[in-house]
Parts: structure tokens; C-alpha cells; sequence
């Protein structure tokens, strides 16, 4: 990078501090990606790059996974003066601990599902699913592996409790909207809603081997009742319901791929892309893609969120065409 660089990434950095001071970007309102630094500002890559890595230093700013970077909440300062002094240790007693006496002896006897779901659900949240194990939930709750076993079977349980409770975090409203868009629309952005909450729901939920969720069911009610009456058989309006079901669930399954790549790399979905540019840009220099080069030249700004409500428009367009298109003639030989 030369010098005007070097004074360009320090520009941005200072131009976006006094944006985010003066409350003009607020917590978790998207500050501009590498992409936007690169047009704005007429720099380098590697520029806004570096220009973004230096506000998630000093903590201005964090990468949410398939959103991009935002404005982090401000941290309350620690309290002025030195830090009290620790408490002298206890002395140490050779009488052998008893489940009475034991603090893990009591946090098992207080152990219920429900922790055991909201605990595993924290886990799964932050690490995604592959972090999941009974081991990990116990030791989380500072109780005994073998305790949890008393409340659930095993880890297929644990999971079909942990999807159950995640889909009982959303309700439908008494009230239907009018037609049938309205409402598929809804259904859709609720159960986004709920993989963005949850980014391991998505990879959790099979296709090919439903599992029985309880609280998961209303979903399903609620797009059938939606389809019900506009001239579907059974198995097309099934069979759209479960095409809705796995475009939101297909869709979503990136947000857990993100966040695990985000944790691997130590990159944000941005940063990774500066990384391929030369790669890139190698290969647009050949000629032999030149409707790809237009567009990446112009620049192509990631949403995962725009992207999926995007497709869901086109997949309603779909639907549309199937209720109220003309309904094809009886085959003849």
C-alpha cells in the first residue's frame, strides 16, 4: 500500500468513528462494506479492508454472519481505581465432600430439561452444531455428564428438544391476511427469522427424514390453510408447502456455514472475498468471461438477507402462476 493509501485508510477510519460518535450509525445498523469503501472513497481492496479491520479492533464495529459488518454496542468502562482485592482462600479441609456438601451434587439435584435445552440451545447458537455434545451441555452446567441423562435420552432427544423450543419462540397471529401471499410471506419470514435466531435450525432439520416437532406443526397448518380452497390437489398443495419449507431451510443452512467459516478464518465474509481478488481479477483479465466481469466490475454486494427475500418473491411468482394461471386440459391420446 503507498502513502496516499496509507492516508486514505486512516481518512475512512476516522470518517466512520465520527459517524458511529455522532449516532449517525446507530447498533447493528450495517457500516459500509469493503465494496462500498472501494466506490466511495476510490481505494484499494486492501484498503477498505484494512480500514474495517482497524474499527473491529478498537471495537466499533463486529461481523454478524451473511449480514456484514455493524455497529457493535457500546461496552459499559469498567469502574475507575484498582480492581478490589480477591478474597482470602479458604482453608483447605480434608473431610471427603458428600452430595449434601458437593456444589455440583446441588446443581444436579436442581437440574431440569429445560436448562438442559436452554443450555445446549446457548451452545449450538454460538458454536453451531458440531460444538453440541452432552459432555460439553454438563460442563456448561457444571453438573455430572451421567446427570442429564435422568432428564433426556440422548442426544437425538436433546435436539428434537431443542428444535421443538426454538419453534415455539414464534406464533402465527389470530388473525389470517387476506388471499393466500400474504400469508405463505409470513410463514416464510417467520421461520427466517428463527434460523437467523438459531443458525444451527436450519442443518438440524431434515427433508428426507422429518422428525415429529410438536411445535413446528402450526407451520405446517398454517401454509395447508392458506393453499386450502384455490383449486390444488392434496399432493400439489403438499408438495408446495414443503417447497417453501426447504427453500427457506436450503437458504438458510449458510448462516452456520458462515459463522463456522468466520471462526475458522478469522475473516468476515468481506475480508475472505478481498483475499480472492487477485485470483479473481487473473482470471477477468483472460476475456473469456466477460458478462462475469461487467458485473463483478460494477461490484456485487453480498446480503444473504436480500438474497432470500429476493428468491421468495420469484418462488411466490411461482406459486402464483400454479393458482391462478390456466389449469392445463385433459391429456388426450
Amino acid at each position: 500500500m503507498d502513502r496516499t493509501d496509507g492516508s486514505r485508510y486512516r481518512r475512512i477510519v476516522d470518517e466512520l468513528r465520527a459517524r458511529i460518535e455522532r449516532g449517525e450509525l446507530a447498533p447493528g445498523d450495517r457500516v459500509p462494506s469493503t465494496r462500498e469503501i472501494t466506490r466511495q472513497w476510490g481505494v484499494a481492496m486492501a484498503t477498505a479492508t484494512k480500514a474495517l479491520t482497524e474499527l473491529r479492533r478498537t471495537g466499533l464495529v463486529r461481523a454478524v454472519p451473511g449480514i456484514g459488518t455493524v455497529v457493535a454496542a457500546p461496552q459499559t468502562p469498567p469502574p475507575a481505581g484498582p480492581p478490589p482485592a480477591a478474597p482470602p482462600p479458604a482453608p483447605v479441609k480434608a473431610a471427603a465432600r458428600t452430595a449434601a456438601t458437593d456444589p455440583r451434587g446441588s446443581r444436579d439435584a436442581a437440574l431440569t430439561a429445560d436448562r438442559i435445552v436452554a443450555a445446549a440451545t446457548a451452545v449450538a447458537d454460538a458454536e453451531g452444531l458440531a460444538a453440541l455434545s452432552m459432555r460439553r451441555v454438563a460442563a456448561e452446567l457444571g453438573v455430572a455428564t451421567m446427570s442429564l441423562y435422568r432428564h433426556v435420552t440422548d442426544k437425538d432427544d436433546l435436539l428434537l428438544r431443542m428444535l421443538d423450543t426454538a419453534f415455539t419462540e414464534f406464533g402465527f397471529p389470530d388473525e389470517r391476511p387476506d388471499g393466500w401471499r400474504g400469508p405463505l410471506a409470513l410463514a416464510a419470514r417467520m421461520l427466517w427469522d428463527a434460523c437467523r435466531r438459531h443458525p444451527w435450525l436450519a442443518p438440524a432439520l431434515s427433508m428426507t427424514r422429518p422428525q415429529i416437532v410438536p411445535a413446528a406443526m402450526p407451520f405446517t397448518e398454517w401454509v395447508l390453510g392458506a393453499l386450502d380452497g384455490h383449486g390444488l390437489d392434496p399432493w400439489t398443495a403438499f408438495t408446495t408447502h414443503l417447497t417453501l419449507f426447504n427453500y427457506v431451510r436450503g437458504t438458510a443452512v449458510n448462516v452456520e456455514a458462515e459463522s463456522t467459516a468466520m471462526a475458522d478464518s478469522g475473516l468476515d465474509a468481506d475480508e475472505w472475498m478481498a483475499t480472492q481478488e487477485p485470483a479473481l481479477q487473473t482470471l477477468m483479465d483472460t476475456g473469456r468471461f466477460p458478462l462475469l466481469q461487467r458485473h463483478v466490475t460494477d461490484g456485487y454486494d453480498f446480503d444473504l438477507d436480500r438474497l432470500f427475500e429476493f428468491g421468495l418473491q420469484r418462488l411466490l411468482d411461482g406459486i402464483a402462476a400454479l393458482i391462478d394461471g390456466p389449469r392445463p386440459g385433459p391429456a388426450t391420446a
